[in-house]
């Protein structure tokens, strides 16, 4: 391995490091994906997470000078095909090479810029905030997974954009403790905090149902290497919204309801019998 060659696998190295890090559901997800997708998708990850801590975490820091220091860095690095960063290194290498498009990754850093800027969303902050957070993360995964062909690329990208909406949305209800208290912010148009109850809730949760519907139309006709990464990802976040489902407003409002961590390996473990045997 040459000195370039060694540097650019210690960077995606990097980002694989934040995803177990921060994300073991997301790290059980990659690893049922074809191995050619491993370091791509880790680096997507690692870029994200990077920015959502910049606005989610480091408080006692100016975040927006951060923010737009961390976006003229993404990208010159895109543009120079190159970073000291390791992180922004892996991103531009991947970005350059599966040719994700700058308008995904601007609509990204400007859902993070709203979260600087907005506590409460109106119904068109709220569905461009889910776009830009979540919907062109996926779309950007599926460039990858789609290998430059744009017309499969274009018949899945409404699928991959509503499996984006519905985990954003469950995350959404499972943090919504944290983020008003912690953050100040209410995702959901017209919502209060302080009196979310079931009937709202419901209205929420339909919503959401309606997204996983239509998403797992598009996982059936991903490509055979994405299928099973993407499936063990869609089945962990409908076990969490079902958990959710049947929880009370004041339960969610004072708890954040996770999965445990041997109830996603099953969930891994069912969805890869289940596609050898054909069942999916």
């Amino acid at each position: 391995m040459d000195a370039k060659a060694l540097f650019d696998q210690t960077t995606f190295e990097c980002s694989k490091l934040i995803t177990q890090r921060y994300s073991t559901s997301f790290t059980l997800g990659i690893k049922t994906l074809d191995k050619k997708f491993h370091m791509p998708i880790y680096a997507v990850y690692g870029f994200v997470r990077y920015a959502d801590e910049i606005v989610d975490t480091f408080h006692e820091h100016d975040k927006k000078s951060l923010l737009e220091a961390f976006k003229i860095d993404t990208f010159q690095s895109i543009e120079q095909k190159i970073s000291l960063n390791p992180i922004l290194h892996a991103f531009q290498l991947i970005v350059n090479q599966y040719k994700i498009g700058n308008d995904l990754i601007e609509a990204f850093l400007k859902s993070m810029e709203m979260d600087l800027d907005f506590k409460t969303y109106n119904d068109s902050r709220y569905h461009e905030y889910i776009y830009g957070s979540a919907e062109v993360v996926g779309l950007m995964c599926l460039k990858i997974f789609c290998e430059g062909d744009q017309n499969q690329y274009e018949k899945l990208r409404e699928s991959a954009c509503k499996l984006g909406a519905a985990f954003q949305k469950v995350n959404f209800l499972r943090d919504i403790k944290s983020d008003y208290e912690e953050r100040g912010r209410v995702y959901f148009p017209g919502v209060d905090f302080k009196s979310f109850d079931k009937s709202v809730k419901s209205l929420i949760e339909e919503d959401i149902q309606k997204d996983f519907d239509e998403a797992l139309e598009g996982i059936k006709r991903l490509p055979n290497g994405a299928k099973m990464g993407v499936k063990v990802a869609y089945l962990y976040y409908l076990k969490l919204f079902d958990k959710i489902k049947g929880l009370s407003p004041e339960t969610i409002c004072n708890e954040r309801i996770r999965i445990p961590n041997a109830r996603k390996f099953s969930l891994l473990l069912f969805t890869y019998f289940g596609m050898k045997l054909g069942l999916d």
